[in-house]
């Protein structure tokens, strides 16, 4: 019975000659990787990659098929037009009407928000959605003036320029505005930039447009009410201060009783529209109605005699050139610059998130260097053609969306529409009273506030919250900029916060299992005796957070060895098993930091193996000779770890 127990024994051991050698096959995968790539090789590689993009650059495919393909890139129209049949012009004819009848008033009662004269909101609502549809890659984002880039521009350019005192030179500000605001996108398109964009968080957005909504509404109460002197400010106690000073002084009922009437009227139609989504079309038209209905009240009864504000004359016509009003040259050009970097900002994330959102429904993907890019050119041609700030606005991309519009025809139906009105009908609403563009105003003013989104928020994430009711408190009770840069300082405390204090996770291997998870989401994860497995939560080991990091290990490591002496455990603390899987990057801060750690370990008679380190972490980690300083313990796992100390 010998010879078999001797021939056991001898296979046993052969089984485990054969894995030690496979692992230390498996050491050299992870120490003998090849250099990666370096900076000037992303570099040359990121100029590669934009050669593919410009079909043109390739010359490859030829000079006339790589410009033609160039072309299509740039305007998207080239591509789907060729597919474009006379069903799908069907539902763009009947989705455009219904834009328009809901664009013309909005867009007259958004240009009044601005500050500017009405036909700037008209003149808004025909050169860009054009220009869009041309290069545009959203089939149903509707393109036009919006409540809360109009209350931005109001808010910022009039504090270098009265509109009351001054308008056409105030007007020349906004115009340059919009050409600012229109490079900026277009650059951050060119170059790739939209990750710029996202420094403005979904949470600091939701608190900044329900700030924007109750200080829109607020300062339509001028209108609704018929106010004659009201406060520029936006914040609340200003807007507050100045409606309670008003009501010392006569003023006429008859423009809150019509105001208030449509108002009502509107929300209804709002309502019985989502009740019943085959009646989409009724929410849509109901602004239009009431300014017809409005206007004919106040030109048959004259009220207007009776203290009942009118728009008075429209401008109509064509577009007029605008290009000699940029004003670049003037005392205010920093503080306009700076003002388009905001309005561009505030303006893309509106108008990619309205877009995006309706591409997942339709199952297709919108790429946002492009929409940066047309949004970019829509507002410089914009700016030169008497045209304000444009944007995609949500609740009448909603209605496109619902009128079942196919692609961006129905913006170019809707462009010619208002165009025609511009033509033959502004003088028809020469008595449309004020009171009801506030109403119209109004009554878009509850999309912009999300109580589900803010309260999700809270749920999930207290400091995106707290960003979110930064954003709000700013806009409320200060002013638009400082609202935004609340939102913003917040958003990077938290991104430094993470940074600088990354978390570490004891690990435990999880029963019947060969994984390792952390100790506290896993209570039933085991511990090994005399071993302490450690994770870094941090994608980057830096100068920011090295020191913590290294504390923090030591901290564990000496509670771990007190546990042990205390419950007489057989074994103390003899191996540190550090898991580095989530570490992308190391720099010579946390190389120094790695190389204490060591030190302090082995002071105490205690080994330390990493595993798992990805391709720029153990590359730098050779380079600095910190491999052979820990014996070589690198590892492709924990579990490779934990086998080659026989644990």
């Amino acid at each position: 019975m010998a010879f078999p127990q001797s021939h056991t024994t001898t296979a046993d051991e052969e089984m485990v000659e054969l894995g030690r050698h496979d692992r230390v096959e498996r050491l050299q995968w992870v120490l003998n990787t090849p250099r990666p790539p370096g900076l000037s090789q992303e570099l040359i590689g990121t100029a590669v990659s934009w050669r593919k993009k410009v079909p043109f650059l390739n010359m490859q495919s030829g000079l006339k098929h790589g410009l033609f393909s160039m072309l299509k890139a740039t305007f998207p129209i080239l591509c789907w037009s060729q597919n474009y049949k006379a069903k799908q012009f069907k539902h763009d004819l009947l989705a455009g009407l219904t834009l328009a009848s809901l664009c013309i008033p909005q867009s007259i009662g958004y240009a009044t928000l601005a500050k500017l004269d009405p036909q700037y909101g008209l003149y808004t609502s025909v050169v860009p959605p054009l220009i869009y549809a041309v290069m545009g890659t959203s089939r149903e984002i509707a393109i036009g003036p919006v409540a809360v880039v109009s209350l931005l521009l109001s808010s910022m350019v009039q504090k270098l320029q009265d509109p009351m005192a001054d308008p056409v030179a105030y007007t020349k500000l906004v115009l340059t505005v919009t050409f600012f605001a229109g490079t900026f996108q277009a650059a951050f398109g060119l170059f790739r930039s939209g990750f710029l964009v996202d420094f403005l968080s979904r949470a600091a957005i939701v608190g900044f447009m329900a700030g924007a909504a109750i200080v829109i509404g607020l300062q339509q109460l001028k209108g609704l009410l018929g106010i004659t002197h009201f406060t520029n400010k936006t914040d609340v106690i200003s807007v507050l201060k100045a409606l309670w000073s008003s009501f010392h002084h006569p003023w006429n009922p008859y423009n809150f009783i019509l105001g208030c009437s449509f108002l009502i009227f509107i929300l209804i139609t709002r309502f019985l529209g989502k009740k019943n989504r085959k009646l989409f079309w009724l929410p849509a038209i109901a602004p239009l109605v009431s300014v017809v209905l409005a206007t004919l009240i106040v030109f048959l009864t004259k009220a207007d005699e009776h203290g009942v504000k009118i728009v008075k004359h429209i401008k109509g016509g064509l577009n007029p050139s605008s290009v000699h009003q940029l004003q670049f040259n003037g005392p205010h050009v920093g503080e306009v610059a700076k003002t388009g970097l905001i309005v561009a900002i505030i303006a893309l994330t509106e108008a990619i998130a309205v877009g995006r959102s309706f591409a997942a429904v339709k199952g297709y993907h919108l790429d946002g260097n492009k929409e940066m890019v047309s949004m970019g050119f829509m507002n410089i041609i914009g700016s030169f053609t008497s045209c304000y700030v444009a944007t995609g606005s949500f609740s009448r991309t909603a209605v496109n969306f619902s009128a079942g519009c196919e692609t961006m025809i129905s913006n170019v139906v809707m462009a010619i529409t208002v165009f025609i009105s511009l033509e033959l009908f502004t003088k028809l609403l020469y008595y449309t009273p004020v009171t009801i563009l506030a109403s119209i105003i109004l009554s878009a003013l509850p999309g912009l506030i999300d109580v589900n989104e803010a309260y999700n928020i809270w749920k999930v994430d207290k400091l995106d919250f707290l960003a979110c009711i930064g954003a709000f408190l700013g806009v409320l009770f200060a002013t638009v900029e400082i609202g935004l840069l609340v939102a913003v300082t917040i958003s990077f405390a938290k991104i430094i916060l993470v940074s600088i204090r990354p978390g570490t996770e004891t690990l435990g291997r999880l029963p019947g299992s060969d994984m390792f998870g952390d100790v506290n989401q896993y209570p039933m994860a085991v511990k090994t005796p005399g071993v302490l497995i450690m994770r870094l939560k941090s994608a980057l080991l830096c100068f920011a957070n090295a020191n913590f990091v290294r504390q923090r290990i030591m901290k564990w490591v000496i509670e771990e060895e007190k546990d042990c002496k205390l419950g007489n455990a057989e074994k103390t603390i003899q191996i540190v098993i550090l898991d580095i899987s989530n570490l992308m990057d190391i720099d010579t801060s946390g190389i120094a930091s790695m190389d204490e750690l060591q030190k302090n370990l082995d002071s105490n008679g205690i080994k330390l193996a990493i595993a798992n380190p990805r391709w720029q972490v153990i590359d730098k980690l050779k380079l600095a000779n910190f491999v052979p300083k820990i014996g070589g313990r690198v590892f492709l796992s924990i579990g490779e770890a934990m086998a080659s100390f026989s644990i």
